[in-house]
């Protein structure tokens, strides 16, 4: 299912396709911490206020779900690349992640799916490192206009709309209505 998005303080006419694909193999209730997988990004540069913006956005979101960051055996690892060029991808139709992980049914059959992604995608990948598999996928397309982008809040925006479908608290972090509200209250701003 493709979803459309205009984010708040965009023109109309510019719509953000926001999509994400799961591995059946993944033990989204089972996870803690993450890191981030810094030598597979090619636009990453130790310098680079885009990235900077990226990762502390993830950084903040992963927090407010529970989630700890480490160098030492985390259980995700996180990457993440833009394309500022037009994206074929592959994708993938699904039931909703939360539908699905009531049965965690693993013999689920991939149903592919090929996006025509626009100019400027923003994908996030969490990599689940004891499986070495990429177990989660979001990406928000039709983003940036050039490579030169440099908005915090326009780069903010998207990072939120991806995360706003991985809906997992990390294991034993407890779910009440504080974190609910801080969550929803962060994918409005």
């Amino acid at each position: 299912m493709v979803m459309v998005f205009v984010l708040a303080g965009c023109s109309a006419s510019q719509k953000i396709k926001v999509e994400s694909d799961y591995s059946y193999y993944g033990k989204f209730k089972k996870y803690k911490s993450f890191d981030f997988v810094k030598d597979m990004n090619p636009n990453r540069l130790e310098e680079d206020p885009q990235s900077r913006i990226i990762e502390d956005e993830i950084r903040f979101r992963m927090g407010l779900m529970g989630y700890k960051q480490t160098d030492q055996k985390p259980d995700l690892l996180i990457s993440y690349r833009i394309f500022f060029d037009d994206l074929r991808f592959t994708g993938f139709n699904q039931p909703d992640i939360e539908e699905w992980i009531r049965y965690e049914d693993e013999k689920e059959k991939y149903d592919p799916v090929k996006y025509n992604l626009r100019q400027g995608t923003l994908l996030i990948l969490f990599f689940d490192g004891k499986q070495q598999r990429t177990i989660w996928q979001g990406y928000a397309s039709g983003i940036f206009g050039n490579a030169l982008f440099a908005s915090e809040k326009m780069l903010k925006r998207p990072v939120r709309a991806i995360f706003d479908r991985y809906r997992f608290l990390a294991e034993g972090f407890p779910y009440d209505e504080r974190v609910r509200n801080n969550i929803e209250r962060e994918s409005n701003e």
